[in-house]
Order: structure tokens, then sequence, then C-alpha cells
């Protein structure tokens, strides 16, 4: 079975269709990473799929339609990090991973030891601990990125939606989230769907790619299957080398 299994999804925004119809299988334990040029639908694909937006289509979570879902069910299988985060002003580290808890507290209830269990082993893994008491907005960019990455995980969700993670961060935080991510999805058997700009970094990390270009899948595979010149001329238009690198395909821009 699926961990996500999405057919004929579309989805419109204040009325203009983004989505025109997209089919995608990620399999369990599997990372799946989508690309395609701005405005080809990547994020609104995501956010509906993470059961934030209206959709038509079918979006199956682990087997169960999400729309069947009580959004406390959803949010214990599947966990979002957005491009931007909402952050309350002056909230703390350890206050803003415990959000990651509520799908767990009762209506008027608090959170038991358990839950602060929870966040605490979750801020050592991430190696946040340091940093419990300090405010978000005093962190640096792959800090920050690392904080969102531990309320998502302290949501105990199999499924995790990255819409891009790395957009922020520069080539040295870029590489130590992507490490973490894929070292917390052997260790935790996370599923794992994301967007990305980078190809080159996206093709690295991914076990397959998703091409959209007009709202629809226009190529899909491995990185060496859908990271071609010709893919990536006629749905980005530009020009590029591909080289063989040692982790996947190396995109390099030519200039005209």
């Amino acid at each position: 079975m699926s961990a996500i299994r999405v057919e004929g999804l579309r989805v419109s925004l204040d009325g203009t269709p983004i989505v025109l119809g997209v089919d995608l299988d990620v399999e369990r334990g599997e990372w799946v990473t989508v690309i395609g040029p701005n405005g080809a639908g990547k994020s609104t694909a995501l956010r509906a799929i993470g059961g934030l937006l209206p959709f038509d289509g079918t979006v199956e979570l682990d087997g169960s339609p999400i729309d069947r879902l009580h959004r406390r069910e959803r949010a214990k299988t599947i966990a979002t990090v957005a491009q931007s985060p909402v952050v309350p002003p002056g909230m703390r580290v350890f206050d803003y991973v415990l959000l990651g808890r509520t799908p767990y507290v009762p209506p008027l209830g608090r959170e038991s030891a358990n839950d602060l269990a929870v966040v605490e082993q979750v801020l050592e893994e991430l190696d946040l601990t340091r940093f419990a008491g300090r405010r978000l907005d005093t962190l640096s960019g792959g800090e920050r990125q690392r904080a969102f990455l531990a309320r998502a995980l302290a949501q105990g969700a199999g499924i995790l939606l990255l819409d891009e993670p790395t957009s922020a961060l520069d080539i040295g935080h870029q590489q130590e989230v992507l490490e973490l991510v894929d070292r917390l999805r052997a260790e935790r058997a996370l599923t794992v769907l994301a967007t990305m700009h980078d190809l080159t970094t996206a093709g690295e990390y991914a076990d397959r790619m998703v091409l959209l270009a007009g709202g629809r899948v226009v190529a899909a595979g491995t990185a060496r299957d859908v990271l071609t010149e010709e893919n990536l001329a006629k749905h980005y238009r530009v020009r590029v080398r591909v080289i063989e690198g040692e982790h996947g395909p190396l995109v390099v821009p030519v200039r005209g």
C-alpha cells in the first residue's frame, strides 16, 4: 500500500485553476521530490495533499481518503513544514515544538508528561536542546529550519511534507538540513514528499522526482530520467548541461 496516493488532483485558487489533474504515488519510506518552474503548481499541490487546501480528485494517506480523516487523525498521519511558517512573536523553541503535540492533547486539557518527554527527545535528536529557551527569531536560518522540522517530528506522523525546505539557507545549511532529513527518514521510517528549486540538490537526495509544468505531471522517474537537458530546456526554458555526478546528475546553466 502506498503512503500517499493522489489521483486526478485538481486545485483552483480564487477561481483560477492551478493544479490540473495530478497523479502521484509515494511508497512508504520513499523520498519523492516535486520540481518545476515558478507557477507550475508545486506548493499548491503539496498543500492540497496535506489537507490545507480544498481540491477535487483523490488523496489517500496510508489507504484512507484524507477528507474522511478527522483533523486530529490527519495531523497524526501527516506533518507539513511550510516554506515560511507563521511563528507567534516571542515564541521560544520548546513551546513551538510542543505545538506539534496538539493532536494528542484533549480539548480543554494540558500536555501530558509523555508529550513533554517527546519534545525533549526530538530537541535532543536535532541538537536543539541548548536552544530550548531561546526565541525562534534569535536563531540562525539553519537553526530555525531544524526547529520547524522538530515541531513536525513531534507530531509523530509517518509522512512528512517539505515545501522548499532549503530556500532561505546558504549552501552549507542546505546540506545540513537535507542530510538531517535523510537520516531521520531512515531512523524513523518516514515517507518524505518535498518541493525544491535547486535541481542538482533535489536529485542527490530524492529516490524519485516528479516534474510539474502548467499544473500537470510532464515527467517522473529517477533523477536521471527527469533531469535531462531536453526536459529542462522545454519546461524551464533554459540552456543547461547535465553532467553525471557522484550522487546524481549535476545541472549546470549555460549562457546563451
